[in-house]
């Protein structure tokens, strides 16, 4: 069964009809809880134009509302990215994140967990528009043994199924982050593979990076472009720390050992981790706030499986975008025959090698695709 809503139905109607049918249809009120969160953030929306037009609104929100707006033009009419109402609104939500997501893994395993749900299929995360419910279930899951990782997130897509607005929380960003987490989010709403986390984020991730340094030299911003490029290399080599100890890991889970070995081994593979990446930071004179609480809080196989769902297969994706020589159509188009393969052959081409592939989820409701952890810029 399918259920499809439009924004033209009364707000009343909506409401009932989209949180109703969630419960009904699934069993259970987690995704009523999406659907009415979702519901508040469409109706405080404001179009860009009336904001930016509006003399109430304090002079530097118009400022960078203006920079959205320019950038967003920019995505459809440069990037090839989807010309709809997307990001052509503004919602103030009240709060620092849209949504929290939680990640898990088992104690020896970097294979995240999976929820599946209606249209996105089955995704490495699960979210929740108020924080203590995403606490609860972190607490649950690490009772039974998971490694377990909350993070606010400042923006989702629903792939396209409503005119997302840019949300206030996505402010926290600069402007540079802010432009290349809506190209991010309209990446998604051009090319979606359901049960593929994986590939839909490193593909987002890529056309973010790439549509970013079109922006900043679209703009003639030389001095931007350079801190640009200077992040990319930390983040090279932040990630040139992050695969060796994942592999690490990898290894010694494959081993057998017992429990208390397993345990021990895995603490010194992790505090060598947290080492290695205070010595960068060191060298770098920088600091990755996100890291940095990880490490206070203690490293883990979930906060290593989230930055992998984004970076792992990004190298791959890149490698596309230059056989193609950097044309965007064509890249969208070698994407999209990759799509149509099997997961196990769209990694091995990707990422270096397959991953397991989730089970399938029923295709009955349009929620929403939240972005998860973008661990190196966020």
């Amino acid at each position: 069964m399918v259920l499809m809503l439009t924004e033209r139905q009364s707000d009343g109607a909506a409401r009932a009809a989209l949180t109703g049918a969630l419960c009904l249809l699934l069993g259970g009120c987690y995704l009523m809880q999406a659907a009415s969160g979702e519901y508040r953030l469409l109706k405080a929306r404001v179009p860009l134009d009336s904001v930016i037009s509006d003399p109430h609104t304090p002079p530097a929100l118009r400022v960078r509302l203006t920079e959205v707006r320019a950038a967003r033009e920019f995505a459809s009419q440069q990037l090839g990215l989807p010309d709809n109402r997307s990001y052509r609104s503004y919602a103030d939500i009240g709060r620092p994140f849209v949504v929290w997501n939680v990640v898990a893994a088992p104690e020896f395993s970097l294979q995240p967990k999976r929820w599946c749900f209606p249209v996105a299929g089955c995704v490495a995360y699960r979210g929740y528009f108020h924080e203590r419910r995403a606490r609860e279930l972190a607490l649950e899951l690490e009772a039974r043994g998971f490694d377990v990782v909350v993070e606010g997130v400042p923006a989702y897509s629903t792939l396209g199924r409503f005119a997302d607005p840019v949300i206030s929380s996505m402010l926290r960003y600069d402007d540079d982050e802010l432009a290349a987490t809506i190209f991010h989010e309209l990446a998604h709403q051009l090319i979606y593979v359901k049960n593929d986390s994986e590939f839909n984020e490193a593909f987002a991730t890529t056309v973010e990076e790439e549509g970013l340094a079109r922006w900043l030299e679209h703009q003639g911003a030389a001095e931007r472009i350079e801190r640009f490029r200077t992040e990319q290399q930390r983040e090279t080599a932040l990630l040139a720390l992050l695969r060796p100890a994942r592999a690490r890991l990898a290894a010694l889970y494959e081993t057998g050992a017992a429990v208390a070995e397993l345990r021990e081994r895995k603490r010194q593979i992790l505090a060598a981790l947290a080492a290695d990446i205070g010595a960068l930071e060191r060298r770098q004179g920088v600091h990755y706030p996100v890291y940095d609480e990880w490490i206070a809080t203690g490293l883990n196989n979930a906060q290593l499986a989230a930055v992998a769902t984004y970076y792992d297969c990004v190298p791959g994706f890149k490698r596309l975008l230059a056989a193609g020589n950097g044309e965007l159509p064509r890249f969208y188009a070698a994407v999209r025959e990759l799509a149509r393969e099997g997961r196990a052959a769209r990694h091995a081409q990707l990422c270096g090698a397959a991953t397991p592939a989730p089970s399938a989820a029923p295709a009955v409701l349009s929620v929403t695709e939240p972005s998860s952890t973008r661990g190196l810029r966020r």
